[in-house]
């Protein structure tokens, strides 16, 4: 058999490529002769070259197609890449710093009304429950509670969580002991009251938590509400998507999105919440990158720190870590079943579930959430019948940014040194103060309806700051008579004359000269005229206007005469007093005049609280802190701030002066405190006000604590009060409320109590206790008077 011609190319056709040739006259030859593709010369020749030709166009189309799908699509698939890089960030989130108040301790025996518990109690979110079952929550009737306190890391260490029967009788405790077991317990610290959050510059509101931390109800739980096919898909869900399409195709909008848990952590952290196309492709293209190149566990443990889930102000909330103290104060590991799942059912829509504003919604969502893991085998039916009776159970209000902001400025400040603001804001530190959430309500209370009741004009102000009496430790700070107001925070920066306030510090300095000063000698109140070296003189005069002859020392402290201060003052000389006000703490005129003995100087209440610290302590000069300790992320302490112990040089002298001023509230200008209107405790104070009552002062000091109170006007205009008709009311009313100890002195034995003439040969005789050598010259001694023959 003879082998086939070369065909002949129809016209036309010569310029083509051997396949574009061939191909077209082979198909026509086919469909001419069908027999000739399967037998013949044809099989042996044409065929093979057919097949080579189509597998050379097969490829040349291939790789025309994945180069036009690369030149298409590749630069979006690097552009994607570089947002997960720069946006998917797995490393260490900024977390906020919080700062949390002094934690409450009880002890049998320790004073405390009913009601300040509560206040306790209530600062610190507990709700109120009657079966007291969950950590957080407790239960009240009259005097007796049951408390079921909540975990908290110390720097001393981890105080667990665990049920506590308290019972209170007249102001104190009474009984304290653990249930259910009944066994007495010495003492007990509750968790502290979070205060406020040092916020990340993005102002969001996150507490990061490894996967394995997490309950694992919690982790399966998510996944079998919004995404049950998450460990097999490779970021996106194919059959999801395509009901969300049906679904939005049926309602003519959009109203599924069909996401899965990696979509959602792209929606969450990379994209914006608009629902379109361009978005929807960019989030799956997103979620498919993240999965190729995270594994599943890691994707998760993103998902569950970053999810938003809850807005606290203009702070949102983000993380199951954040969402569980936001709802429900606690921890997320504490959570049960009922909680773990309305957390799980806020995903969908925290604002429309908020278990706060709307609690019927949220229940029913938490119903339908309970239902899906029952469902999917995570809980049993009697567990699932349990949890839909179980109450939502969240605090009432969620923590505050800043709660006290006065208080929170001071801590600011103490801290600032050591601890700049970028830290604060991204290491998730714990500030633990010295703030008594139950004294800074009083404080509050007190220095409010006093301010409303003598001015209901609201133009005057205050400020009230209270320590701890032997270590000056802040309980309560006031910057102004709404106490919530943040802004100028007059505590700390206003700074106002304090009149009679510092003549104490006069008479300590006269004190500390025994030979020459003691509380019974006689000084002039007569008139002075002082020329300065200016050529003006110095004329001051008593708040009465009058003279009142010769005194003993202790009853010119106590009544607040000018005149007798004024002439102890230049004798002990003002330089004296002005270094004696430096190294209190205080800083003082560089160039002091006569006048700042009677109290011409410009003081903030933070500073009259530091200089009387060191008489209410007993003559320790002691700084006054607002913080204890701060802790890092796992609870270590990085810094502590130690109060000094010890027992003061000078103590006797200090305590002297204590004597006048616990005179000062006998007879003295703040005799109403021992009046019908005054309380029953002992106490030692002076009352201040500066000229033309522009401000009204009072600072006082029990055994336990010292409180500074000051009233005035931002626009230094006269209030119409002095220190015993405005501050002192303040200080009078936190003190009926808050539960202190009666001031008791106790002396060295270089101090004798002797008898002496106050002014009438011995006609009125008082006793005083005196140091070495125990008769200075300008007192009377009635020794021999009281001589029996």
């Amino acid at each position: 058999m003879g082998r086939l011609a070369k065909p002949q190319l129809p016209a036309g056709q010569a310029g083509l490529g051997r396949g574009a040739r061939i191909i077209p006259h082979f198909f026509r030859v086919l469909r001419a002769c069908p027999v000739i593709a399967r037998s013949g010369p044809f099989a042996v020749g044409i065929a093979p070259l057919m097949l080579a030709t189509m597998r050379i166009w097969f490829w040349r189309l291939f790789w025309l197609g994945l180069g036009l799908f690369l030149g298409a699509v590749g630069p979006t698939i690097v552009y994607l890449n570089r947002v997960v890089d720069a946006r998917f960030d797995l490393g260490k989130q900024p977390v906020a710093s919080r700062v949390y108040a002094r934690p409450l301790v009880l002890q049998p025996g320790m004073r405390i009304s009913a009601d300040l518990l509560q206040i306790e109690l209530s600062e610190a979110r507990y709700r109120s429950d009657v079966t007291a079952s969950a950590p957080g929550s407790y239960r009240r009737d009259g005097e007796h509670f049951e408390i079921h306190t909540r975990e908290f890391a110390f720097s001393d260490g981890e105080e667990r969580s665990e049920r506590i029967d308290v019972l209170l009788e007249k102001g104190r405790v009474k009984r304290l002991m653990r249930l259910p077991d009944r066994q007495a317990l010495a003492r007990k610290r509750l968790d502290p009251a979070r205060i406020a959050t040092i916020m990340p510059a993005d102002d969001t509101e996150r507490l990061p938590l490894a996967i394995k931390d997490m309950p694992g109800l919690l982790v399966a739980g998510i996944q079998s509400v919004e995404d049950r096919n998450f460990k097999d898909h490779p970021g996106i869900d194919v059959w999801g998507i395509a009901r969300a399409m049906w679904a939005n195709l049926k309602a003519r909008r959009w109203v599924q999105g069909g996401s899965t848990i990696t979509q959602q952590l792209v929606k969450n952290t990379m994209l914006s919440n608009a629902r379109d196309f361009r978005r929807k492709s960019r989030e799956i293209g997103l979620a498919l990158l993240i999965d190729a190149r995270f594994d599943k566990r890691t994707i998760l443990e993103a998902y569950l720190n970053k999810a938003y889930i809850g807005q606290n102000g203009a702070l949102a909330v983000h993380g199951f870590g954040a969402g569980a103290e936001f709802y429900f104060g606690r921890s997320l590991e504490s959570l049960d079943p009922a909680e773990i799942a309305l957390l799980i059912g806020l995903v969908k829509g925290p604002s429309y579930y908020d278990p706060r504003r709307n609690p019927e919604r949220a229940i029913a969502r938490r119903r339908v959430v309970l239902g899906q893991m029952l469902e999917t085998g995570l809980i049993s039916q009697a567990l699932y019948q349990e949890a839909l009776k179980a109450p939502l159970a969240v605090v009432p209000r969620p923590p505050s940014r800043v709660r006290y902001p006065a208080f929170v400025q001071l801590v600011r400040e103490q801290i600032r040194r050591d601890y700049d603001q970028e830290r604060l804001q991204s290491e998730g530190l714990s500030v633990l103060t010295t703030l008594d959430p139950g004294a800074q309500a009083l404080a509050e209370a007190a220095l409010t309806k006093t301010v409303n009741a003598v001015d209901p004009d609201k133009l005057l102000q205050g400020a009230v700051v209270l320590t701890r009496a032997r270590d000056g430790e802040v309980l309560a700070l006031v910057g102004g008579r709404d106490p919530r107001e943040a802004g100028f925070n007059r505590a700390i920066e206003a700074s106002r004359p304090v009149g009679s306030l510092l003549k104490p510090f006069v008479y300590l300095l006269a004190l500390s000269q025994p030979a020459r000063y003691s509380l019974a000698s006689l000084i002039s109140d007569a008139p002075i005229n002082l020329k300065l070296p200016t050529g003006k003189v110095w004329k001051p005069q008593n708040y009465d206007r009058k003279t009142h002859g010769t005194v003993p020392l202790v009853d010119a402290l106590a009544r607040s005469y000018n005149l007798a201060t004024a002439r102890v003052g230049l004798d002990i000389g003002v330089q004296s007093l002005a270094r004696l006000i430096d190294n209190m703490g205080v800083q003082a005129p560089s160039d002091p005049q006569p006048s700042l003995i009677l109290g011409s100087i410009g003081l903030s209440p933070l500073e009259v609280a530091q200089l009387y610290q060191t008489l209410a302590s007993g003559g320790q000069v002691v700084p006054i802190s607002a913080v204890r300790a701060v802790l890092d992320d796992s609870g270590k302490a990085l810094t502590r701030f130690p109060r000094p112990v010890g027992n003061p040089a000078g103590a006797d002298v200090v305590k002297l002066v204590t004597v006048a001023l616990n005179e000062t509230t006998l007879s003295g200008t703040a005799s109403s405190l021992s009046g019908g209107s005054g309380i029953r405790l002992d106490s030692a104070g002076k009352t201040g006000t500066s000229d033309d009552m522009r401000d009204s002062w009072y600072a006082g000091y029990t055994g336990e604590h010292l409180a500074v109170v000051w009233l005035g006007r931002d626009d230094n205009q006269p209030t119409k009060l002095s220190g015993s008709t405005g501050a002192l009311k303040v200080w009078t009313a936190l003190f009926r409320q808050l539960p202190s100890a009666d001031l008791r002195l106790e002396f060295s034995d270089a101090i004798r109590w002797l008898p002496f003439d106050t002014g009438d040969n011995c006609g009125r005789i008082r006793f005083y206790p005196v140091l070495p050598p125990y008769e200075p010259a300008n007192t009377r001694s009635c020794m021999e008077q009281l001589t029996v023959p």
